[in-house]
């Protein structure tokens, strides 16, 4: 039982479904706090469903001039689901041909204990390190996410706080640890269309107005556009339909409105603004009566090849010996907010096979490599 293993274990067993963290930051404080952190509790949101942040650093020997690389995540996890449906408890973490079971497992207290431990074992042999070490705790990533990350980052541009380059541990391998680095993330942009018709009885069409019938050219315009063409470093912007409803259930009725929930995931070729224009202006020119509501769940972030890249990629391949990707795929995480405050920013964590599901896991042997490659990359860069 590694020091690593020991700790992932800890925190999986504490029950920290979103927002509630269930003690997992105060355990890591702990830690943190012996090896000379300073360490800021910053509990966010309404009083009856209050978000766990943890803001910890501990200053460089460089002084003014120190970088400062800082560790972040989320302590809270999704739901279970059915628990008489995992094949062991999932919040006792358990052993099992060479995985590790258990809710978080993947997604991601086991990057949490692998760089609690990368920091302990990296002090203790550079206890006098150049740069400085933090650490960017939530409890609302699972969430809203609204009083966690992003109210941290506000504080710390608020002060003035530098930092320089932010590993999030996020599980971004594919099929094995240390095959893919997400340095950049699309955005997200929804939107909730009504389509105003006018409800009338089916057998009288021409006493109505199906909006079903005069939504279905626009609809279907919208899904064929192209809206970018994307670049080196992102796919082309999508557009998906989520939700279509209308009618009142019965057979024999045109229904009066449509609703249809839509979301963008964009890449740094368009912006939310044109996005939005471009659709309104479609939506006119088939002269529909609607109204159109937008939710921007965040904008896209990229972090070019650079010393943090650099650095993980190397740590990566002396400890596994694979060449990592870097990949700008999949959903948003919470380093959209930390690329505001921050230049470098890069997810990297365990295999991403299990995360959200029933039974999830992640393997035994890949803890300690992840371990060791956060803290060769703490040797890298703050040595």
């Amino acid at each position: 039982m590694t020091s690593t293993l020991a700790l992932a274990q800890d925190l999986i067993s504490r029950h920290s479904v979103t927002p509630h963290d269930g003690g997992c930051q105060a355990l890591i404080a702990q830690r943190l706090a012996a090896l000379g952190f300073t360490c800021e509790a910053l509990e966010r949101g309404p009083a009856d469903c209050r978000v766990a942040n943890l803001w910890a650093l501990r200053p460089g020997t460089a002084g003014r001039d120190a970088k400062v690389l800082v560790f972040a995540g989320h302590t809270d996890v999704v739901p279970s689901g059915p628990s008489d449906r995992w094949q062991s408890d999932p919040f006792v973490p358990t052993l099992r041909d060479g995985r590790l079971y258990g809710r978080g497992a993947a997604d991601m207290k086991t990057s949490l204990a692998a760089m609690v431990v990368a920091v302990e074992e990296f002090l203790s042999a550079h206890p006098e390190p150049a740069g400085s070490i933090a650490f960017l705790l939530t409890s609302d990533e699972e969430g809203p996410a609204v009083d966690g990350t992003v109210q941290v980052c506000d504080l710390l541009a608020a002060r003035g706080q530098r930092l320089d380059w932010c590993i999030v541990g996020e599980p971004t391998s594919s099929a094995a640890l240390g095959d893919v680095i997400k340095n950049g993330r699309r955005g997200s942009l929804s939107g909730r269309l009504t389509i105003r018709g006018v409800q009338g009885h089916i057998a009288y069409p021409h006493l109505a107005k199906n909006p079903i019938h005069l939504a279905a050219p626009a609809l279907a315009e919208l899904a064929a556009t192209t809206w970018d063409e994307g670049n080196a470093f992102f796919p082309p912007t999508s557009w998906q339909m989520s939700n279509v409803h209308a009618g009142t259930g019965a057979t024999n009725v045109i229904p009066g409105e449509l609703i249809v929930d839509f979301n963008f995931r964009f890449c740094t070729e368009s912006t939310p603004e044109q996005l939005k224009s471009r659709v309104h202006a479609l939506l006119d020119r088939h002269g529909l009566d609607y109204a159109l509501d937008w939710t921007l769940g965040g904008e896209p972030f990229l972090t070019a090849p650079g010393a943090l890249s650099d650095a993980v990629q190397a740590a990566i391949r002396a400890e596994t010996g694979l060449t990592a990707d870097l990949s700008t795929s999949g959903g948003t995480s919470d380093g959209r907010f930390i690329a505001r405050i921050c230049p470098q920013v890069i997810e990297f964590g365990p295999v991403n096979a299990s995360i959200h599901k029933i039974d999830e896991w992640v393997e035994v042997a890949a803890v300690e490599q992840l371990k060791n490659i956060y803290r060769r990359t703490l040797e890298a860069l703050a040595a």
